[in-house]
């Protein structure tokens, strides 16, 4: 079978070259060349000895995937012809380099890497970084803020002009501070051609030495200095916090103990959005983060699941539940998105019929859920067709709370009925008025509270105390704060 001999040709050094590189360059096979744009061509040159490089695919193709797919083409053809052949590579040929993971890929022939030096070993070297630590390597090409970790170093490659690494900047100070230390390294490895910049994130694609051979090496975060965190942080901080050196009520707590703290957070954040304060979104976000955090840590220490089944499980849901997104299935609107999140989900859960549906909905606060339930109901057109059958519904609830009270007094099993009915039809009007009665109610109390706050202000300015004043008294100071609300919104 045919035989491709894949070499690498070290970081740009020729003392960096190997003896496996030196004999297959005068091994008598045809040599290929990636590119002759490398130092370490002068080797060959010196020694007359013969090559073809590929330097003109890059000149004539417009992407360089398409690139990669002639070289690797013409690659193939000529292996078929001579039987055995030469591939030159920059650096080592399994770092960084596309026509090899093509070559290992295909069938045609047999490929036998001889390796190289890479671009990265003098990288670490420069920076004075241990890859033990963390390194993980990235294509500035198409770069998204996803795969930038701040608890690894972090080497860049492809930055080759100053387009690049605007964009590649943007990206990374989404993340880190603009003043962060980087490092530019253009030819790394190849002495006294090597040129190492150490300058702030934010000046990166300012410097005049950018081209083929430059790479960006970012350092892991200094915690201490930097004061950034991102999830896997917050798993180790709450892990310690459950040591038996952490601390002690963190220590006591199980599931049930804390599972109120997840309506106050959620409703805390809720707040925060009605605010429109990042700031505040912010720290809330952070606290209804703590809890997902904190019950993935219990549930890892008694042995129910980790955090990754956690992501996992949320993961795969979002992936399933969005066909139209994942696997090219059409939708024509949102609605219909809606319609088929629910469907996939009642299929996973074997949910059929309309009770269960019911069944199914959350233990949520009384007025979502029975927001939730009406419907779920609405959609089997259990439903009212126009505005008057909700409207007339809440009057007839009325009615029978009244009547009920009558026969059998306030506080009565009776009335706390008649009441929940009440309610209900309510939440039914808000319904198909298009309105969240949560939501609605949640402000009619904050306007309510803002108003009691005013009266008490205005009464304590004319020396008056709230509660010495007479109802009549208080419903003229209510209408007084009604009034210069009306005055205020028409300014």
């Amino acid at each position: 079978m045919s035989k491709i001999f894949v070499v690498g040709l070290g970081p740009g050094n020729i003392n960096d070259l190997t003896l496996g590189a030196i004999m297959r360059m005068e091994s008598g096979k045809p040599n290929y060349l990636r590119t002759e744009r490398h130092p370490s061509v002068e080797y060959m040159k010196e020694k007359e000895i013969e090559y073809m490089a590929f330097d003109s695919i890059y000149d004539s193709e417009e992407s360089f995937e398409k690139v990669y797919e002639q070289i690797v083409s013409k690659l193939l053809a000529a292996v078929k012809i001579q039987g055995e052949i030469n591939y030159f590579v920059p650096g080592n040929p399994m770092v960084a380099e596309n026509t090899v993971r093509m070559l290992l890929n295909q069938n045609e022939c047999q490929v036998q890497i001889i390796s190289g030096m890479s671009f990265i070993e003098p990288i670490l070297e420069i920076a004075k970084a241990d890859p033990v630590d963390g390194l993980k390597v990235l294509d500035a090409i198409g770069l998204e803020g996803s795969q930038v970790d701040i608890n690894s170093h972090q080497i860049f490659t492809q930055v080759y002009n100053s387009r690049v690494m605007s964009e590649t900047k943007l990206v990374l100070m989404d993340i880190l501070p603009s003043d962060y230390d980087v490092i530019l390294i253009h030819n790394g490895g190849m002495g006294d051609r090597e040129l190492i910049e150490r300058i702030p994130l934010h000046e990166i694609d300012r410097s005049d030495y950018i081209g083929a051979l430059t790479s960006l090496f970012v350092p892991k975060a200094d915690k201490n200095k930097h004061k950034i965190y991102d999830f896997n942080d917050i798993l180790d901080i709450m892990k310690r916090l459950r040591a038996e050196d952490g601390c002690p009520w963190d220590r006591e707590q199980d599931h049930l103990s804390i599972r109120g703290a997840v309506l106050e957070e959620a409703y805390e954040l809720v707040e925060a959005l009605e605010e429109d304060d990042p700031d505040h979104i912010v720290e809330e976000l952070g606290d209804l983060l703590l809890q997902v955090v904190f019950h993935a840590q219990i549930g890892h220490e008694n042995g129910d699941f980790n955090p990754i089944q956690v992501t996992s499980s949320l993961a795969n849901k979002l992936i399933t539940r969005h066909p139209h997104v994942y696997f090219e299935k059409n939708v024509d609107n949102s609605d219909e998105v809606v319609y088929n999140w629910n469907k996939i989900k009642y299929a996973n859960r074997n949910i059929t019929t309309l009770s269960e549906k019911l069944r199914n909905v959350p233990r949520l606060p009384a007025l979502l859920r029975s927001n939730k339930v009406q419907e779920k109901a609405a959609e089997v057109g259990f439903d009212w067709d126009m505005i008057e059958g909700p409207a007339d519904k809440v009057s007839e609830e009325l009615r029978e709370v009244l009547e009920a009270a009558s026969i059998h007094g306030s506080g009565s099993l009776v009335v706390e009925s008649e009441i929940g009915d009440l309610l209900f039809a309510a939440v039914n009007l808000s319904r198909f008025l298009e309105v969240n009665p949560e939501v609605a109610l949640g402000r009619t109390i904050e306007k309510f509270t803002k108003r009691l706050e005013e009266m008490e202000y205005m009464a304590d300015r004319m020396g008056i105390v709230m509660e010495e004043m007479t109802l009549e008294e208080l419903d003229s100071l209510w209408d007084k704060v009604k009034l210069q609300e009306k005055g205020d919104n028409q300014d």
